[in-house]
């Protein structure tokens, strides 16, 4: 009987010892997993931003450059940067081939009309340049405006998938957290489980030398 009780004994101890060591094992390779998956999504979600803003950095680059033009058109920059934001549209090719061609459009209608010396095209000549020039910026701004939206939607974009971005690592990071805890407190039941074992082999071992079986 001596011989079946230690036999006995020993089979529950190594069944305990091996039975702890599994699951210990087992949550801690579940843990990895999830830490890898984690991990790997964690780089996707900051691929993808990139790839995001990359694409969308020339319309942002435009929308910025556009809204300082407009700010200097307005005198927001100041008065130095105003000027020079006027010069650049009346020195600009297109200001020098409508002024011309308006210009002669307005001598051409007076010569046919008989006014060509008369004061009223002395006038319209007088007014036109100004005129031409006010048209310009007024179109210039509005189209710096097209520019601007454009970039304010490209600059929404991205802060849309910064956050997007976010949302996807902070779960990821939550997610190999709740794994990482997971495996600790399986761990922990491990091992608990183990000493469990080996107090109940040492009661049973207990009983069985005052029964007279070991």
């Amino acid at each position: 009987m001596s011989g079946i009780a230690t036999a006995v004994v020993a089979g529950s101890v190594i069944t305990g010892v091996l039975g702890s060591k599994a699951q210990s094992s087992a949550a801690g390779q579940a843990a990895d997993a999830q830490t890898a998956a984690s991990e790997a999504s964690i780089a996707e979600s900051r691929r993808q931003f990139d790839a995001i803003q990359e694409l969308l950095a020339p319309y942002t680059s435009a929308g910025t450059g556009a809204l300082g033009q407009q700010q200097a058109l307005l005198g927001l920059g100041g008065d130095d940067a105003q000027k020079a934001a006027i010069e650049s549209i009346s020195n600009s090719p297109e200001f020098s081939a409508l002024q011309q061609q308006g210009e002669n459009s307005l001598l051409q209608n007076a010569a046919a009309t008989g006014g060509l010396r008369g004061g009223n095209t002395e006038a319209a000549l007088a007014q036109f340049r100004p005129q031409l020039l006010n048209q310009l910026i007024q179109q210039r701004f509005s189209n710096l405006g097209g520019l601007t939206s454009i970039g304010q939607n490209a600059a929404a974009g991205v802060g849309n998938a910064g956050q997007n971005s976010s949302n996807q690592i902070i779960n990821a990071l939550q997610s190999s957290g709740a794994a990482q805890a997971g495996a600790a407190l399986a761990n922990g039941q491990a091992q608990q489980s183990l000493w469990s074992n080996v107090g109940n082999t040492a009661s049973m071992l207990g009983t069985l030398k005052l029964l007279g079986k070991f």
